[in-house]
């Protein structure tokens, strides 16, 4: 609990650094978000993606606001009952508006009571958080059909172009294949920056969050993961590296780095949600520079950097995502409304030796799910082939994330 003159301090201390905020680049998906929905609208992602950036942006457009983060330390004894408190704080010092703007508002314990009460008043809500399933559980619950979901992540490169100012091309595209796009990493070029947060994710996100006692085994197994981006695993076989005690153990841990938004796992497709369930899985990470800032090897191999910048593109457009593997294997196969909609192969660099390879895996994803045209990405070549009868569009990563 927090006494009602307390909350007004955090307020106003917070509403006059929410005003000092830049208001920076304006992200791609702010177009996408109506204010004036009657449901609460979540914006989660990992931390420092820029979410409060994002809130200030949305701010822009209203009149009167309220707003408060949860993650002041000031606010660590907040109860879900100094909810109505708050409320009077933000009348008495703003005076009346429809509008809440929480940031990280998980650390509230049954934060969704007040909501849902408010939300039934005509209200509306923005709400930020950086942990997937700790929103889900209780949106799931008493925001059940009341809630729209926005998943924000680092920078993509069109928004680091802006960023930066600089210029589409092969050398801006290296620049971000190798940094990634954190924005506070791209603007200080300090790789401490990413080390950080990279054990802020672990300690504060996973550890803490879930009562992890194996600290070292966490943080080691992240390590390991961000080190091998694009390979398969299982999680029998993380149980026995990590020497874990059970496989449900290793199945918890990988949840808490995706639910963090830290790693993404992707299935193997098949038609049988049995299989995919058991079949090895594939590794990606949230952001290249974070993943070389805490790796040993990763930053090595320009391969698998420019596939998990691929994959990062694919995910925050799509939600159903799956390698194929058969004879050959297909990089990516994107799923829409139960069919498969579009293949795609990354390649570094496609050459006489390795084209053939490259181009029958794709083929046979491409004959398996009945697609005429396939897309092979690289680092900088472009063409167009003709094989049995279909179309692979040859094409430089960094003109198609221009698309």
């Amino acid at each position: 609990m927090i006494l009602k003159e307390t909350l007004r301090e955090i307020v106003k201390s917070q509403r006059l650094d929410l005003s000092k905020l830049e208001y920076g680049v304006e992200r791609e998906m702010t177009n996408q978000i109506n204010l004036n929905l009657p449901f609460a609208l979540i914006l989660s992602g990992v931390r420092r993606c820029g979410k409060s950036t994002l809130l200030r942006q949305l701010t822009k457009r209203l009149k009167n606001f309220y707003y408060f983060n949860f993650e002041d330390p000031r606010a660590v004894d907040f109860e879900v009952r100094d909810f109505q408190k708050l409320n009077k704080v933000f009348a008495e010092e703003f005076g009346n508006s429809d509008y809440f703007f929480f940031d990280e508002i998980q650390n509230v314990d049954k934060w969704e009571l007040f909501v849902r009460s408010m939300l039934d008043k005509g209200k509306k809500f923005v709400i930020t958080g950086s942990n997937a399933s700790l929103l889900s559980k209780e949106l799931g619950t008493r925001l059940t059909g009341r809630h729209l979901r926005h998943e924000l992540f680092p920078f993509s490169y069109k928004e680091m172009l802006k960023l930066m100012n600089k210029k589409p091309g092969k050398k801006s595209f290296k620049d971000y294949l190798i940094k990634g796009g954190f924005p506070e990493y791209l603007k200080i070029q300090r790789e401490e920056v990413l080390q950080e947060l990279f054990n802020d994710i672990v300690m504060r996100d996973i550890a803490i969050r879930h009562k992890i006692r194996e600290l070292k085994t966490i943080k080691e197994m992240g390590v390991f993961l961000l080190t091998n981006i694009g390979k398969e695993f299982s999680f029998n076989n993380l149980r026995k590296i990590f020497e874990l005690g059970s496989t449900n153990t290793t199945i918890s841990f990988i949840s808490f780095f995706e639910d963090s938004y830290l790693l993404f796992t992707l299935p193997k497709f098949s038609y049988s949600l049995k299989k995919q369930l058991v079949n090895p899985k594939k590794i990606y990470s949230i952001d290249n520079g974070l993943s070389s800032a805490n790796s040993v090897s990763f930053s090595a191999d320009k391969g698998r950097m420019l596939e998990n910048i691929v994959f990062q593109h694919l995910r925050r457009r799509y939600k159903n995502i799956f390698y194929f593997k058969e004879k050959g294997e297909c990089d990516f196969v994107i799923e829409k409304k139960g069919k498969i909609i579009s293949a795609i192969q990354v390649c570094y660099k496609l050459t006489e030796d390795n084209k053939d390879r490259e181009i029958k895996g794709l083929m046979e994803a491409l004959e398996k799910f009945k697609l005429k045209q396939g897309l092979i990405l690289t680092y900088d070549t472009e063409d167009e082939l003709k094989v049995g009868g279909r179309k692979l569009m040859i094409k430089p990563v960094w003109k198609w994330l221009l698309i």
